[in-house]
Order: structure tokens, then sequence, then C-alpha cells
């Protein structure tokens, strides 16, 4: 039974999940900007929060945990230099989920989900 579990399951198992999961928040932080379906941005939007939460904390172990999730070293490099003076008077919602038109094929509902 998943009563009261918090973690979406996404129809995956949690090792394709978690590889999905990385490179979503790998390609925002990259792009500033995805396109993908709404349940996916939902669950995407709480780990680029604690990435960038990381990033504002800067220290030698949040930066290690950072590289440990995301896939492109400089990428981190960058996001820890940016984050602290991007966001630093924010204390949360570094993200915005915006609703667009279903998918052609099967009707999912999309959205684009963006840095703020």
């Amino acid at each position: 039974m998943r009563h009261r579990c918090r973690v979406k399951q996404l129809s995956k198992p949690a090792d394709q999940r978690r590889a999905l999961l990385r490179s979503l928040t790998t390609e925002l932080i990259r792009h500033g900007k995805i396109t993908t379906t709404l349940v996916r941005a939902k669950v995407v939007r709480s780990e680029v929060d604690k990435m960038i939460t990381l990033a504002k904390n800067g220290s030698l172990a949040a930066r290690r945990e950072a590289l440990g999730y995301i896939f492109d070293k400089a990428l981190v490099h960058a996001l820890f230099e940016q984050a602290p003076t991007r966001y630093g008077n924010r204390q949360g919602g570094y993200t915005r989920i915006l609703h667009t038109v279903p998918r052609r094929g099967d009707r999912a509902e999309m959205a684009i989900i963006e840095l703020v």
C-alpha cells in the first residue's frame, strides 16, 4: 500500500524515476525552461528547488551533493556562482509552472517549467 506516500511514482521503477528526475533537473538548470508533462513538472520542481538551495548555501559539502546529482560538472559550478546573486533574497519558489495545450498523441496535460 502507498497510503500517504509523498513521492509520485510516475509509472516507473525507482532507478528509472531517479534517472528521469536527474536528467530533467539538469536540463532545466541548463536551459532555464523545459516543456514536459504536468505531473513530471510538479515532481521535478522540488528537486530543482533543492539544488538551488544547495547552491545558495555554497559550502563544499553542498557542492559535492549537487555534483552527485547533476550530470554536468561545469553546470554545477555555474549554478553555484549565479544562485546567491540571483536568488539571494528569495526564500523558495524558484520555479514557475505554466499549463499549455494537451499533447497531440495522447492528450496528456503538458506544462512549461521555468526558473524564476
